[in-house]
């Protein structure tokens, strides 16, 4: 085993004029270089190949676009909720089919922002590289109208920031990021990295920026959700997933504390390789039960096919239309099943009770008109305990 000196290995805490003790981190990459042992090697390897196939299984759905909706409403569900919103994903799906009645509209805002700085970024990445520039845009758009929204969205802080609970201040914070003269140098380093950076694997280097980026902190609020989000970014930048299938926010939320235990392991004592080998479990572990997912919708898509082939014969082509847009948006009003299907009113009315009577959709409301409609046994898939 090579034993390395890791004291000021990740940065030095500096204690500030008025007292309190904040962190400079040092430019990426981590010197001494990453120690790759044989359980490092392993993971990275693991983690390869379940993207792969995650990449690759997607490939075979119809449709691969289309499937995306949904991850990416996990993602940003999962992402928002590790910050305290407390909007689910139905309730999501309702806001978005213009059905929200009750619930947390605040907090959905907040996801809903999430899902529109996700694609937003995605398109820009096809045009830019990742920079300051496209991530400051991001953190406008997520905290547009919503809670943290006068915290100046889309631009780096100028005022000292700080991790704890409530009531702590500076002086007794878990963790005070870097002064603001001071982020200005780390996020221009840490830019540097992303375009400049030593040859190392694709995984190794997300997994760097996301710490880097956590420890850096450089906005007044949102700091968690672009992370998470930079991640999403660098896997579709560097061509290691096509689409953003990977809701690693689902592995970071079951493991919530030693998420950010191993983050302050790192800015503590340099434990690099610790965080890595934590960050590539999640990789290969959400990579892995999203595959088993897209298997999952792949069968369900033929055997309700098929379903309606054999039950409903004259009106199956009909339905397998509706069907069809039930992937893109698995909450449905008759309205919108007559619009999305090109049929009347009162075929898209009989077609969904149709469905609902063979167990595909379930009326929400309990009402006799402006019903509404979910695709359970889709939604059963996303389900956090599914």
């Amino acid at each position: 085993m090579v034993t390395r000196n890791k004291d000021h290995r990740a940065g030095t805490y500096v204690r500030q004029p008025t007292g309190y003790k904040a962190f400079l981190p040092k430019p990426l990459p981590p010197e001494p270089s990453i120690a790759f042992d044989g359980e490092l090697l392993t993971l990275l390897s693991e983690a390869d190949l379940a993207l792969g196939r995650l990449d690759g299984s997607t490939e075979t759905l119809p449709n691969p676009d289309m499937f995306v909706f949904m991850y990416v409403r996990k993602e940003a569900v999962l992402s928002s909720q590790i910050e305290g919103t407390q909007a689910s994903l139905l309730d999501v799906l309702e806001f978005e089919a213009q059905a929200l009645e009750n619930g947390h509209p605040g907090d959905v805002r907040e996801v809903i922002n999430y899902i529109d700085a996700m694609n937003y970024g995605l398109d820009r990445l096809r045009k830019l590289p990742l920079s300051l520039r496209l991530i400051r845009e991001i953190h406008e758009r997520l905290l547009k109208d919503v809670r943290g929204g006068e915290r100046t969205p889309g631009e780096f802080r100028r005022s000292q920031n700080w991790i704890g609970s409530a009531g702590e201040t500076l002086s007794t914070a878990s963790y005070v990021p870097p002064p603001p003269h001071e982020m200005l140098e780390a996020v221009g380093a840490l830019e540097k990295f992303l375009h400049r950076s030593p040859p190392m694997p694709d995984l190794i280097k997300i997994g760097l920026v996301h710490s880097q980026f956590e420890t850096i902190h450089p906005f007044l609020d949102g700091n968690g959700r672009v992370g998470r989000l930079l991640i999403a970014f660098l896997l579709c930048e560097r061509k290691i997933l096509h689409r953003p299938l990977l809701y690693l926010s689902f592995y970071f939320k079951k493991r919530r504390t030693e998420y950010y235990d191993r983050l302050q392991t790192v800015r503590d004592h340099g434990d690099w390789e610790g965080w890595l080998k934590f960050f590539l479990r999640g990789v290969h572990e959400v990579a892995e039960e999203a595959t088993d997912t897209a298997r999952k919708i792949l069968r369900m898509r033929e055997d309700h096919r098929r379903l309606i082939q054999e039950q409903m014969r004259g009106s199956a082509a009909k339905a397998l239309s509706v069907l069809e847009s039930l992937y893109a948006g698995p909450i449905i009003s008759v309205q919108h099943a007559s619009s999305s299907a090109g049929i009347v009113f009162t075929s898209a009315n009989s077609i969904l009770q149709s469905l609902a009577n063979l167990g595909l959709l379930e009326e929400t409301t309990g009402r006799k008109r402006n019903r509404r409609f979910s695709y359970t046994p889709y939604l059963a898939l996303f389900r956090d305990d599914a």
